[in-house]
């Protein structure tokens, strides 16, 4: 399945790139997210929970950065198993000025399987754009306290 999308970041590319390498902001605003631990250069142990339709389940998983370009772009693969089944994500971030902030365009590939992989395409497409847009508000969130830190 094919996701992309874009969002607006109340900070500059140079900010929203950082903010989105640092490992507790990731954990912090990954839907599910339990536990993401470096485990090297760029990767990352991963532990969430997922909630599809009456399906629910844990995840161990990892997180890897790849073709770093800062603050420009990255790409973020993301790959977990679990009892319910499996998920592979892998995507690449843009980041552009617009006004004070910046816009992050999203373009990449999802697939699962196992029993998730039985609710149905359509359900499963909606829940990523859910998970999509709650990443991206905890990440204004991130961008917003971090703001009232620095003021303080």
């Amino acid at each position: 399945m094919k996701l992309e999308g874009a969002w607006t970041l109340p900070a500059p590319p140079e900010r929203g790139y950082t903010l989105l390498q640092d490992p507790a902001v990731l954990a912090r605003s990954m839907p599910g997210c339990e536990a993401l631990e470096r485990t090297g250069a760029n990767e990352y142990a991963m532990k969430m929970k997922m909630v599809l339709a009456s399906i629910a389940g844990r995840f161990d998983g990892r997180v890897r950065i790849a073709d770093a370009n800062p603050p420009e772009s990255f790409r973020l693969i993301v790959e977990g198993s679990g009892k319910i089944g499996f998920m592979k994500g892998d995507g690449v971030l843009r980041f552009a000025p617009a006004g004070g902030g910046s816009t992050v365009t999203y373009q990449g590939d999802v697939q699962v399987g196992g029993t998730i992989a039985n609710v149905g395409q359509r359900l499963i497409e909606t829940t990523a754009k859910m998970l999509i847009k709650r990443f991206f508000e905890k990440v204004n969130g991130e961008i917003a306290a971090s703001v009232g830190k620095a003021a303080d």
